[in-house]
């Protein structure tokens, strides 16, 4: 089958699947969360059940992040003007957490999300399209953003930002998590266009191209690995949040800080980074390990 027959085909197929009966239709007031499948003949909307517990109480030493983007989150969901938002920085230091935990947090106001992948970015103006009628506001969640240079698919969501023929959605923001700041990779080689004019350095088209797409979002939060305390503070957390499932005794076994403080720096050291995530698995891997320990001397 020739590429023509093909493009027929698939849009023949298309048009007889959009005639069938949708049974991934999303009853929004039971759901809080979708993700957007893409097929090769037909995408939809397919509900999630089970969305992430995270708490805005949970994420720690980001105070200045949580608050702007919740009050981001609070003018969009009041039907005040706000900006779609980039999230940027090291990895593990929460920023899909506080995406998670702002639904939780006003899902009862009308919040709702929808998680759209890199590869399936080329629908977004169809999923905006979808959702557009509905009584809801929607975060389009696109985690963990980063394009190659070579990657045309960066394009679409540009689009979608602004600049784009088809208006966003009223009850749509794109709020976006990315390692990269600008999303693309840069090099040393986008600096061979530079030329210096007076006092003025014109950087290569290149480089303008690379930052024209990160430049599209109203609000960039910036992320950094944590300080020493401040991930020795996370990890306290969530050992007692973990011991609290367990019960009093289990909370007055593991209360004890200076037990945990030399295994949980190395075991930060060992992975590289002392984030959030960092924390949490840690917790986890030691509230197991002396709850075991316990078990198995109750035992003897």
């Amino acid at each position: 089958m020739d590429k023509a027959s093909e493009s027929v085909f698939t849009e023949l197929a298309q048009r007889a699947l959009s005639l069938l009966p949708n049974n991934q239709q999303i009853d929004w007031s039971h759901a809080h969360a979708a993700v957007w499948f893409q097929g090769r003949w037909h995408s939809y909307l397919q509900r999630v059940d089970y969305v992430a517990d995270t708490r805005l109480r949970n994420l720690l030493h980001i105070d200045r992040q949580k608050k702007q983007l919740l009050d981001n989150t609070l003018q969009f969901v009041n039907g005040l003007p706000a900006n779609n938002a980039l999230l940027w920085g090291a990895r593990g230091a929460g920023k899909s957490s506080l995406v998670s935990a702002l639904v939780h947090e006003l899902a009862g106001q009308g919040l709702r999300v929808v998680e759209i992948g890199k590869d399936a970015l080329g629908d977004l103006n169809l999923v905006m399209q979808q959702l557009a009628q509905a009584p809801y506001k929607f975060i389009v969640f696109c985690d963990d953003l980063s394009f190659e240079a070579s990657d045309p698919s960066y394009k679409a969501l540009k689009s979608a930002l602004e600049g784009s023929v088809f208006a966003a959605a009223n009850n749509v923001v794109i709020y976006a998590t990315s390692n990269r700041r600008h999303l693309l990779p840069e090099h040393m080689s986008d600096n061979q266009q530079a030329r210096m004019m007076g006092e003025e350095l014109h950087q290569g088209e290149a480089n303008e191209e690379k930052i024209s797409l990160s430049d599209r979002f109203g609000l960039w939060l910036s992320f950094y690995p944590f300080k020493q305390d401040a991930y020795l503070d996370m990890v306290a957390h969530w050992v007692a949040e973990l011991a609290k499932e367990f019960g009093p005794q289990a909370q007055n076994s593991l209360a004890d800080r200076e037990e945990f403080r030399a295994p949980a720096l190395r075991w930060a050291l060992a992975r590289g980074v002392r984030s959030g995530r960092t924390a949490q698995h840690f917790a986890r891997h030691w509230v197991g390990q002396k709850l075991m320990q316990e078990r198995v001397v109750a035992k003897k």
